[in-house]
């Protein structure tokens, strides 16, 4: 089962990173990615981030695609990598087009889910 950390519900999903998601992964099941005050400090951060992952556990994912708030994001894909739990981030390419009242029209188109680099083995190669 792939966990579906993001702000991103399955349901809006193109029809090809739902194929991708369930060819890889089988199920796939949203948990809403947290708010994160802007003016938390990074204590605050890892606090939620603790919480989260204690409740996603008892779930046991096979992976976990994590897409939010980039130091909650990076602190959690660190805890769930400790706990032996595998990440994924979805990409995708960004398609711009400018309306003839100059407005920008952004619209993207899925790529792939791309691994987290496994923090510990990366660093430790530094």
């Amino acid at each position: 089962m792939l966990l579906n950390l993001s702000n991103h519900p399955y349901a809006t999903w193109q029809d090809v990173q739902k194929a991708e998601a369930e060819a890889r992964f089988g199920a796939v099941v949203d948990f809403p990615f947290p708010a994160v005050d802007p003016a938390w400090s990074s204590e605050a951060v890892s606090d939620l981030a603790k919480s989260v992952v204690e409740a996603v556990k008892p779930m046991f994912p096979s992976a976990i695609h994590v897409m939010g708030e980039m130091t909650l994001t990076f602190t959690l894909v660190a805890l769930f990598q400790a706990a032996g739990i595998a990440c994924v981030a979805s990409t995708s390419e960004r398609l711009v087009t400018e309306t003839e009242n100059g407005k920008k029209v952004v619209t993207f188109k899925f790529t792939q889910f791309r691994s987290y680099p496994d923090l510990f083995t990366t660093f430790n190669k530094v």
